[in-house]
């Protein structure tokens, strides 16, 4: 039997895994259907695929940067998350975004660039070799995760389009359709949801473009198909279902600093001595735990990127 990485099949044809769960559970039900009296609507459950949990196995290599703490326990993850475009609860992406239409996703990349183009999902995942990194992750909320993301960084694709002398910031925009995402017109926000950072922080190689988490392609509350992770940020600034990159010499606006600037600097490095305005950010508490802990500097990762803000005032620019 021929087995294919995931990276040789087309993405629109990756059988997602809940698919091939719900197949099995259609052949044990052909053998009790009849005897169990199943109704049309019961039966109809078992085939039809939850999209939410739509993920498949990729393949992956080791890469840098990894912390070794505790990864936090995937249902959390994909159960406690912030998504505006699928409601404002945390239990409310994973129930609302289960039909998301991810197939035939392309992302546009524009700007102050030589080369602009349009890359789809089967070349984004063959850009390059797909590294899992164990990043820390901290909410301005004052939560925090621990995720084995799946991706490469984002310096992979500014390369190839070759960002011009002027290009100074990155600016990023997410996927929106009213249609799909009903439930966006009540959470106050701007739509579709931006995010920006600093050229050197978008080049920075702890900067991923992630396609997958815990070994597979994310799920759709999780920002399927491909968003960005940013672990030194608080997590709002870790756009997902992005289809927008676009280089620019002037700083971007960015969705939460629109609607309220006082609290959500365009910057948002996560720093315990910086708080926010309706709760301290000294402490944090890791999902699945009970006791709270410090809030580290840049999240713990001020070795590898401390550098870039040598001489600026953190509680200025938060």
């Amino acid at each position: 039997m021929l087995i294919k990485n995931t990276t040789d099949i087309p993405y629109s044809q990756i059988t997602p895994k809940s698919v091939y769960l719900n197949r099995r559970k259609f052949l044990q039900a052909m053998g009790i259907a009849g005897a169990a009296g199943m109704a049309g609507s019961q039966f109809v459950g078992l085939i039809v695929p939850d999209s939410a949990y739509a993920t498949s196995k990729l393949s992956t290599v080791k890469g840098p940067f990894g912390t070794t703490e505790k990864i936090t326990p995937v249902n959390d993850v994909t159960h406690y998350n912030n998504f505006y475009e699928f409601g404002t609860d945390k239990s409310d992406p994973a129930k609302n975004a289960q039909n998301f239409r991810t197939s035939a996703w392309n992302v546009s990349v524009e700007g102050e660039v030589k080369k602009p183009r349009k890359f789809s999902m089967d070349e984004i995942l063959k850009l390059a070799p797909l590294e899992e990194r164990i990043y820390r992750h901290r909410c301005v909320e004052a939560w925090s995760i621990v995720v084995p993301w799946i991706g490469y960084p984002l310096n992979t694709i500014a390369k190839l389009v070759e960002p011009t002398s002027k290009a100074q910031f990155v600016a990023f925009e997410s996927y929106f359709d009213p249609q799909q995402m009903p439930q966006a017109k009540y959470t106050g926000l701007q739509y579709p949801y931006v995010e920006g950072l600093r050229l050197d922080e978008a080049m920075h190689p702890l900067t991923l473009i992630s396609v997958g988490m815990y070994g597979e392609t994310l799920p759709n509350q999780d920002g399927a198909p491909v968003r960005i992770t940013v672990p030194w940020k608080y997590g709002f600034k870790s756009i997902k279902s992005i289809v927008k990159i676009r280089f620019q010499e002037k700083q971007p606006p960015t969705t939460w600093n629109i609607i309220n600037s006082h609290e959500y600097g365009f910057y948002s490095n996560v720093n315990p001595t910086v708080d926010h305005p309706r709760w301290t950010q000294a402490k944090e508490r890791r999902l699945g735990e009970i006791l709270r802990r410090n809030t580290l500097m840049f999240n713990g990762y001020g070795e590898q990127v401390a550098a870039m803000y040598n001489g600026m005032d953190l509680k200025k620019y938060y």
